[in-house]
Parts: structure tokens; C-alpha cells; sequence
């Protein structure tokens, strides 16, 4: 079953356990996008990418969005599960980034093999003290870090990402992606280009000087 290759407690779990999930889980394809879950209006399940890119946001009173995380192929999330989790008091969305196919496994049925299972319990919480360990690290970028270096981290990132210095992103979005407006990302990118480091065109942002970038990083 390829589903068991991409679950890493698989083997510690019982045949009774094995047989429930290989029961209840479900393949999903969707596009890029597709919002996959929607805060606590959803009680998704547990959520394990097999292909593609998923990204996890808030958003403020006022509509700002920020990323929190995103997930790659053979990354879990479980706040698509909050339900769960009663002590939870943000809303998560989660959106696909690009096509991706991800496997989904029903809050309940996850939530009753947990609690017979201590693999499993541990597991989920391991996967919760990692997707809080990246909350607390972009908090502690978003209160010590300035926009301009944390505009050149997400540059970086997303080249490394993509593998290109070609990126087609829009101001709208590394907005979205960094909590702040649009019009201080535009006016951010402006400078870089004066100083060489990135070229702007419509829709595109071509990373001309990744070491400026870099140094503007760690300076």
C-alpha cells in the first residue's frame, strides 16, 4: 500500500489500527488554489502530502494574511484536525500552493487510534511541537527582524524553492506571505532594484544579485 510508505509509525501500529486507517483514508487531488481547509468551520482530518506544496496562514480582524508554514510532500499537518484539539484558539487555513495530491485520514478515525495507540499519540505529538516550533520562530522574525531582511529571506526561499531566479509572484502575495501590505513590499522591492539585487517586470521578479540578497540577510 503506498499510503503506509509515506506514514513513518506505520509498523508500530496493530493490524486492528493498519486495517482501520487503510479503511478510512482517502487520496485528494486539487489545484492551485483550492483552499483545503478553512479554520474551525472545518474539522478536516490529518493531512499527509504526497505531492505538490500547501501553505498554512492566519488572518487578522482586518483580512491580512501571514504564513505560518507550508508543507512539502511527506509533511503532516494536523491543525486541518483542530477539532481535536480543543485548546486551539486560532483559525488556520490551509491552501494548496501549487497542484498537489495529499492524503486524508477523518479527525475521528485518527483521534480514536490515538488514544489506544502510544506510537500514534506520540507521533501527533511530535508533529504538534514542530508546526509550533515554526510559529515561535516567525514570531521571533516578525518582532526582530526588519521587513527588508525578511523580504530577502522569503526571495531567497522561494528561488531555492522554484530553482530558478525567475519568480512569479506578485506584491500581493509576499504581502500575504510576510502579514504586511502591499504597498510597503513594492516600495521595499523598488529599493532592491535601485540597488541591483532584484529586476522587477509585470508579474515577475528576477533575483539579479542572490549575494546582495544574502548579505541584506545576515547583515
Amino acid at each position: 500500500m503506498e499510503f503506509a510508505d509515506y506514514f513513518p509509525i506505520w509498523n508500530k501500529l496493530t493490524d486492528r489500527q493498519q486495517a482501520e486507517l487503510s479503511a478510512a483514508v482517502t487520496c485528494r487531488t486539487v489545484k492551485k488554489g483550492t483552499v483545503v481547509h478553512n479554520g474551525s468551520l472545518d474539522c478536516t482530518g490529518l493531512l499527509i502530502v504526497k505531492s505538490g506544496q500547501l501553505r498554512a496562514y492566519i488572518l487578522s480582524d482586518e483580512g491580512r494574511e501571514i504564513t505560518i508554514y507550508r508543507l512539502f510532500e511527506r509533511d503532516f499537518c494536523l491543525f486541518s484536525a483542530s477539532c481535536m484539539m480543543r485548546s486551539i484558539q486560532f483559525e488556520v487555513v490551509i491552501e494548496a500552493e501549487k497542484d498537489t495530491d495529499f492524503w486524508l485520514i477523518p479527525s475521528e478515525v485518527w483521534k480514536s487510534v490515538m488514544e489506544v495507540s502510544a506510537p500514534a499519540a506520540n507521533f501527533t505529538n511530535e508533529v504538534m511541537a514542530t508546526r509550533f516550533s515554526e510559529v515561535m520562530w516567525l514570531l521571533e522574525q516578525i518582532m526582530w527582524k526588519s521587513l527588508d531582511k525578511r523580504i530577502a529571506a522569503f526571495l531567497l526561499e522561494e528561488s531555492l524553492l522554484e530553482n530558478s531566479p525567475q519568480l512569479r509572484l506578485t506584491h500581493e502575495a509576499i504581502a500575504n506571505h510576510l502579514g504586511t501590505h502591499r504597498e510597503v513590499v513594492t516600495r521595499m522591492l523598488r529599493y532592491f532594484q535601485s540597488e541591483g539585487m532584484v529586476r522587477l517586470s509585470r508579474g515577475v521578479i528576477e533575483l539579479t544579485d542572490p549575494s546582495k540578497l544574502e548579505a541584506l540577510q545576515h547583515a
